[in-house]
């Protein structure tokens, strides 16, 4: 039963149940890999969005002190976001490569 925990195609009393999911999922690192080469280019998008928001307040503020403000804290706001996107990339490579969830990863 454990071996189809992330089955594709299980087979209960002659039927069979195919997963939404298609071929090529048989590991966790399937999964993972799925997921972050969605998620990753996504979240770049969105921070690459904010990040140009925030300059155009920045820019935009007339001299404002509080648009300057908030122009400052969507950037800031958006460089944390690109640092904690790279620490999450590379925390999740490392524990792929220490527990060899999947040779393949990000490659």
């Amino acid at each position: 039963m454990k071996s189809q925990i992330i089955a594709q195609t299980v087979k209960i009393g002659g039927q069979t149940i195919r997963g939404p999911l298609g071929g090529g999922i048989n590991t966790l690192g399937d999964v993972i890999n799925r997921v972050m080469t969605v998620l990753v280019p996504f979240a770049a998008v969105v921070l690459f969005l904010v990040l140009v928001w925030g300059g155009y307040d920045f820019v935009l503020s007339g001299g404002n002190p509080e648009k300057v403000k908030k122009g400052k804290a969507k950037i800031t706001t958006a460089l944390v976001g690109f640092l904690l996107l790279v620490f999450s990339f590379l925390i999740v490579r490392l524990v792929s490569q220490i527990f060899g969830l999947g040779t393949d990863l990000f490659q």
